[in-house]
């Protein structure tokens, strides 16, 4: 089984990501000794999002084009309202998102984040959480909704808010831990 502290993990997210769902589990999994790598649009900085205005930058390490899925072990998306709902027309990160999942890799999503499941065809008949005002659109995509903290079925990870962000990392974990998983049959 791989350790965390063994393994490569993605963000990725434009402007808008909501500041704690980015920076917490960037930070938390670095402490926990994973590498932890950013992904942008354009491979530049991106602004997020904190309360009712624009947040802090948070620097980037590549552009969505230079994205070798081989070479990671997770993928984490941070959510806010904007951040997943530019990234889920960006056929680039709905590809990202869709490869990792062929590969049987752990994906993580909090918040607003599983549009972007939900874009890639991952909901279908797998247990997911969410922020509430998008519950309706992880049901319509065929997913079974449940009001918890972080919720994890078949490598797929789902947290509902920034209150729920301490759970959501320590589920990262758990899967990252657990190792590659088989792609569920929808």
């Amino acid at each position: 089984m791989p350790s965390i502290t063994e393994s490569n993990i993605l963000i990725i997210a434009t402007h808008g990501f909501e500041q704690s769902e980015l920076e917490f589990p960037r930070d938390q999994l670095r402490v926990k000794g994973a590498t932890v790598h950013i992904a942008t649009p354009d491979g530049q900085p991106i602004k997020g999002w904190e309360g009712s205005d624009w947040g802090r930058e948070a620097e980037a390490d590549l552009s969505f084009d230079q994205i070798d899925v081989a070479a990671y072990d997770a993928l984490v998306l941070p959510g806010g309202q904007i951040n997943p709902d530019l990234l889920r027309v960006d056929d680039r990160a709905i590809e990202t998102v869709k490869a990792f999942a062929r590969e049987g890799k752990v994906i993580a999503a909090v918040c607003h984040a599983p549009w972007l499941l939900v874009e890639a065809g991952l909901a279908k008949g797998r247990q997911m959480t969410s922020y509430h005002s998008i519950r309706t659109d992880v049901i319509n995509a065929g997913g079974e909704w449940v009001d918890q903290s972080a919720v994890a079925d078949s490598g797929i990870v789902t947290s509902r808010n920034p209150n729920d962000l301490k759970e959501f990392v320590g589920k990262i974990v758990e899967e990252i831990e657990e190792g590659r998983h088989e792609k569920k049959a929808a």
